[in-house]
């Protein structure tokens, strides 16, 4: 998994899995979802992502164990 912030265009990136996007659809006004040729979400975008999340230029992961 990826995930990167573009403070220029204030774009959250993730990216789910490493596969060409073959169609992406705007879900919500905001939020983008990419498909694979399966029709599986593989990344998603958060446009205006400094008004949407908490501090895009900080991520927390944890594995739950």
């Amino acid at each position: 998994m990826k995930i990167a912030y573009d403070p220029e265009t204030d774009t959250l990136t993730v990216v789910l899995k490493d596969t060409p996007v073959t169609e992406s659809d705007e879900d919500k006004p905001g939020m983008i979802l990419d498909f694979d040729a399966e029709g599986d979400v593989v990344g998603f975008e958060i446009l205006d992502a400094s008004s949407r999340v908490t501090d895009p230029r900080h991520v927390e992961f944890t594995v739950a164990g």
